[in-house]
């Protein structure tokens, strides 16, 4: 067994303090999310964990990409008939984490997801490369397929099909927007004393803020 106990490290590259936070979680994860990209050291800042209970009672944990983000919530797409898909729209309680580590910053978002709109989900379907796009099609996300020349087959085959024409998105492909009721921002600090600034929405829609012990 390979002890890990001495992978160690001293946070020290911010702070996150009460009077210099917003009054709303967005604009905070806008600024913070911007600050990042400038600093760099993360080749994909919109990388997210998402995490889902399953039809089997299991979370399940994976990574996908934000696409978009605004007052209302967060998006990305997906195939609704995967595991993740048909977890969410079984249970819509989900949680979306940040780990930002160039700047040792966390941040964790509970909330409800939804499906996008049509119009939303086909404004960036028609965005997406070719390839994308078929790709889209090709695959039966989550489902067992006998080996890989199976799904090079199929996207061979659909080349073949939409070569020169235009590229629809398949109804079982779309967005899920979440939106937050509570989010939690991270900054590592010295000593293992984090600071840690949770936005929680009240039943009148206003944000109470308050810290939470590390």
């Amino acid at each position: 067994m390979k002890d890990l106990g001495k992978y160690r490290k001293s946070y020290e590259k911010s702070e996150l303090v009460e009077t210099s936070i917003p009054e709303d979680p967005i604009n905070l994860f806008h600024k913070w999310f911007h600050e990042v990209e400038d600093f760099g050291g993360v080749d994909e800042v919109n990388a997210m964990t998402v995490s889902t209970i399953g039809l089997d009672g299991f979370p399940k944990s994976r990574v996908v990409l934000l696409k978009k983000y605004n007052e209302e919530g967060f998006i990305f797409y997906t195939n609704y008939n995967s595991q993740k898909g048909k977890a969410i729209l079984n249970n819509p309680n989900v949680c979306l984490s940040f780990f930002w580590t160039s700047l040792e910053r966390q941040v964790i978002i509970k909330g409800i997801a939804e499906k996008t709109s049509e119009i939303i989900s086909d404004n960036y379907f028609d965005s997406r490369p070719d390839g994308s796009k078929l790709g889209a099609l090709a695959s039966s996300q989550s489902e067992v397929i006998p080996n890989r020349d199976f799904l090079e087959n199929e996207l061979k085959e659909l080349e073949q099909k939409f070569e020169g024409k235009p590229i629809p998105r398949p109804n079982h492909w779309g967005g899920f927007i979440i939106k937050p009721i509570e989010v939690e921002f991270w900054q590592g600090r010295p000593n293992r004393l984090h600071d840690r600034i949770v936005y929680k929405l009240s039943e009148n829609y206003d944000w109470n803020i308050f810290r939470l012990s590390p």
